[in-house]
């Protein structure tokens, strides 16, 4: 009976320790301390265990045709927006920090208390509601945000595809909670309200019952990831629903009209660094083709839906409505996907590796600028291949991605993750780019040669 006792309590610790962190499931003692320093990376410790729910989902939804170039595009979100958490080392908090060492020791809550645990908890995430309604109801805001509603599937890998920009502007927001709650409290709980929602991008889970009274749940957020007209602007809690109940945002999801994901005016595209930035310059160019300076500055401040003459944030009447509509999906030969697939490996096993201190704390090394590179243009190459653009223009980059990255790399390799990944770039280039290019030149010149052949031939005749 002890035996069995004791491995019910690993278990339970195990959950908590790992799996539990992904829906708040923490203890609130292990979870407190003094010191913003003192605070793990929370986001790092969870990777491993969402990447195996990522797996389990794919093998729940079997029925459903699994999309490669939108999975990686999701991922590709994710490894961007990394690199720049990583390297900023919790530079977005800097202003926090300083307002309550300046203004906020005097009133500030007991960094060792229970209730302030717990009232943190609640601020957080109210503070969470009002940042991601901005996020929808302010144009520019919108033009980052919207990276995060590009995708026309609904999965857990969405929950990843975020703008590098998101958590810097969003810190705002949480400004006024540095006059009395410790940042220590703050970096924990943001972190976990941010970690909550990664589950809830899912088509696999149903109805939850009594949960979703309170609680932010799939089936709310389902509508939140909508364009269909009903979802537009609605459930934009995070761990809360309460929120959207209390202040008039909420909307249930409607069984008799399917939801519709991505953006009402999709992109067509699978470019992650593009899907950044396009809809900034769309934004500029919108707020030049108005008349007046006031409409001009209103096209940035009011909400995406807005044109001159209409209220804030539009009029349902003109807004587009969107029904079922065939997504994005070029296709492109296997070899390209198995391809793709291996170097979005190798992508992940370099990008692993940032979360090292010998490696995030010394970017100026080669040895970490350049795999950081390589990732980089990798990114790009892939996009384009998904994209099915001119394949000479990915070919290009890849090749000369590839060789300067035997050329640098050369003699570097320090553990075997590093020689298998070298060893990869060496049978990319020596198996597919340069017989790709060698072909290429032989075509070339062979076409030549008939056109000189067919040439002198016409004049004999």
């Amino acid at each position: 009976m002890n035996v069995i006792l004791d491995l019910f309590v690993k278990i339970v610790d195990y959950f908590l320790k790992y799996l539990g962190k992904l829906w708040y499931l923490v203890s609130p003692k292990e979870t407190t301390f003094e010191f913003p320093h003192e605070v793990p990376d929370y986001q790092q410790q969870v990777w491993i265990p969402f990447f195996l729910l990522l797996i389990l989902e794919q093998l729940l939804l079997r029925e459903k045709k699994f999309r490669l170039n939108d999975q990686v595009t999701s991922l590709s979100h994710w490894i961007l927006d990394e690199f720049v958490r990583i390297f900023s080392r919790g530079a977005e908090y800097l202003l926090y920090i300083t307002i309550y060492e300046n203004f906020g020791k005097r009133y500030t809550l007991p960094w060792n208390s229970l209730w302030t645990w717990y009232i943190t908890f609640i601020a957080v995430d109210f503070c969470y509601y009002w940042a991601h309604r901005s996020n929808h109801e302010v144009h520019f805001l919108w033009a980052y945000h919207q990276v995060h509603h590009s995708s026309e599937e609904f999965n857990l890998a969405v929950g990843l595809r975020q703008s590098i920009l998101q958590h810097w502007c969003n810190s705002i927001i949480y400004l006024p909670l540095a006059f009395f709650i410790p940042p220590s409290h703050f970096m924990v709980h943001n972190q976990f309200n941010l970690i909550y929602q990664l589950w809830i991008h899912t088509t696999v889970i149903g109805n939850l019952g009594l949960f979703e009274l309170i609680f932010n749940t799939p089936k709310h957020h389902r509508v939140h990831h909508g364009c269909n007209l009903y979802c537009l602007d609605k459930n934009y809690g995070g761990v809360l629903i309460i929120w959207d109940r209390l202040f008039g945002t909420f909307q249930d999801e409607e069984q008799k009209e399917e939801i519709v994901y991505g953006l009402v005016i999709n992109v067509e595209s699978f470019n992650a660094f593009y899907l950044q930035i396009f809809y900034l310059k769309n934004l500029i160019k919108r707020s030049i083709s108005v008349n007046t300076w006031t409409d001009k500055c209103a096209t940035f401040w009011k909400g995406p839906s807005w044109f001159p003459g209409t209220p804030r944030l539009g009029l349902d009447e003109f807004k587009i409505k969107v029904k079922s509509r065939p997504v994005y999906d070029p296709y492109i030969p296997n070899w390209q996907k198995i391809y793709i697939s291996i170097q979005f490996l190798v992508i992940l096993l370099n990008h692993y590796k940032l979360y090292k201190p010998q490696y995030y704390e010394n970017l100026d090394n080669s040895l970490v600028a350049i795999p950081v590179a390589d990732n980089l243009i990798s990114i790009i190459s892939i996009g384009l291949l998904f994209d099915n653009c001119a394949f000479i223009y990915s070919s290009v980059i890849e090749t000369l991605r590839c060789i300067s990255y035997v050329y640098l790399m050369h003699m570097c390799e320090e553990n075997l993750t590093d020689h298998l990944i070298y060893y990869v770039h060496v049978c990319q280039l020596g198996f597919i780019w340069i017989p790709f290019f060698v072909c290429k030149f032989y075509m070339y010149i062979y076409f030549l040669y008939l056109q000189d052949f067919y040439f002198i031939y016409g004049l004999e005749e």
